[in-house]
């Protein structure tokens, strides 16, 4: 088991643990009570949560909205949940988002952890603090920064992963390798084959390797200020991509990838060797490099979110794998570019 912390300069804290077993999770906090909120198919999954206070949710996009927080206050209420309480969120990416999100405006803040059942959500969205549900089919327009006190990334729960998510997990991965870490994105490269028959020591060092490199960025930008925005790499088409189909934000999110990398080649910031090896790693994975979707309905759906900045959109690039920039982007010039590449 390794521990990774993050400290914030508002001193803020939080504990990742890695390899540690899920069922040790009371050990992770002081509370004499406490409530699990639970993606449904976890708690169907694995008897050993069933003697706890349960939440169950549905643990999909199109039940992370505020009705689903309505309904968790609704049931703490029930459960005479105080603000002594602790919660504890039980599940992927966005059981922990719709967790955290209602422990941090139920009688204006409980404290809450994470166990982090994906590998999206181990690698990447468990861990930094933002929680958050749609509105309106919008990503995230709802939500907060608020550090869970742990989050237990446990492999051996990555074993009952559907082979769909497991490979969408990858995407953030990736992302976190082109932005961050060129030695990152080697490793990957080099480990394909054992990465998809999920072995287990090369899995935990890619997670690990994944949270320092997150942690790294949001001890030093806790609110997405400055270097927290690039995490958002490839996630700008993503988003757009996931509110006009049924498509997984892991598979979104590599369609965003792939469509950032190539805006970065038009610019001049990267080489075309290095999209094909972009690209490659990406198919190699599994994971889809374009959508189908309508140029126009794609480009009205951007200019909707909160990356928009007056007539120019914000937009994460890579000048060379494992480093990143902001570049403020033209809305005409963006639409353009969705015709071009998506």
């Amino acid at each position: 088991m390794q521990a990774i912390e993050i400290k914030t300069a508002t001193g803020k804290q939080s504990k990742i643990l890695t390899g540690e077993d899920f069922t040790n999770f009371q050990n992770c906090f002081s509370a004499q009570k406490f409530i699990l909120i639970i993606d449904e198919n976890i708690f169907d999954l694995y008897p050993f949560f069933r003697k706890f206070n349960c939440i169950k949710i549905r643990a999909d996009e199109k039940n992370k909205t505020l009705e689903t927080v309505e309904n968790i206050i609704s049931q703490l209420i029930e459960l005479q949940a105080d603000r002594s309480t602790f919660i504890v969120g039980v599940g992927g990416g966005i059981t922990c988002d719709i967790a955290g999100f209602s422990a941090s405006i139920y009688m204006r803040g409980l404290r809450f952890g994470f166990i982090s059942t994906s590998l999206l959500s181990q690698a990447d969205a468990s861990v930094g603090g933002k929680n958050g549900v749609n509105f309106n089919g919008f990503k995230n327009m709802a939500g907060t920064f608020n550090l869970p006190e742990f989050v237990i990334c446990d492999t051996n729960m990555l074993n009952t992963l559907p082979q769909n998510e497991f490979i969408g997990g990858m995407s953030e991965i990736v992302k976190i390798a082109l932005i961050k870490d060129l030695e990152m994105f080697n490793f990957i490269e080099y480990n394909t084959n054992a990465i998809l028959k999920r072995n287990k020591k090369i899995l935990q060092k890619l997670i690990t390797k994944s949270i320092q490199r997150k942690t790294d960025i949001v001890s030093s930008d806790e609110f997405e200020k400055s270097e927290r925005r690039m995490l958002n790499f490839g996630h700008t088409l993503a988003h757009a991509i996931e509110r006009n189909s049924e498509i997984s934000h892991g598979f979104a999110v590599s369609i965003g990838i792939r469509f950032a990398a190539e805006i970065s080649k038009y610019f001049n910031l990267i080489l075309n060797d290095d999209i094909v090896r972009i690209k490659n790693l990406l198919v190699n994975l599994g994971l889809p490099l374009h959508t189908e979707i309508n140029d126009e309905i794609l480009f009205k759906t951007i200019i909707a979110d909160k990356k928009k900045n007056d007539d120019e959109i914000n937009f994460v690039l890579i000048n060379d794998i494992g480093k990143s920039l902001e570049k403020n982007i033209k809305i005409s010039d963006f639409k353009y570019l969705i015709s071009k590449f998506k």
